[in-house]
């Protein structure tokens, strides 16, 4: 006759595997996390990041060289520096007009 309340041997042994794979996977969650929060740069070193005048296309251009046609520097303050960065983000729905004031992005389709 069994006795109430104690757990048969494959039980425990069940309990022990168990606690065995949620340490694993405890493991793998810290690991993962810890990738998901690279930040890719807009651009590599030595390059600054530049933006299609009346358009949301941007280019990376090496330092002392002037932007090429048809594309400004980013307004001082508003460059973004990773990719969905705070500035990543605005400029897909902004650009600037050809005199350097902020305007809405046109329209895709």
């Amino acid at each position: 006759m069994r006795r109430t309340g104690q757990p048969t041997a494959a039980l425990r042994h069940g309990g022990a595997r168990t606690a065995a794979a949620l340490a694993s996977l405890a493991a793998v969650v810290a690991l993962t996390g810890c990738s998901l929060a690279y930040e890719e740069d807009i651009c590599s070193n030595g390059e600054y990041p530049v933006l299609s005048v009346g358009g949301t296309g941007s280019a990376c251009v090496s330092d002392g060289e002037k932007p090429p046609t048809g594309y400004t520097r980013y307004p001082q303050g508003k460059v973004p520096q990773q990719v969905d960065d705070k500035w990543d983000v605005y400029w897909r729905t902004h650009t600037l007009d050809k005199d350097g004031k902020v305007i809405a992005a046109p329209a895709t389709g």
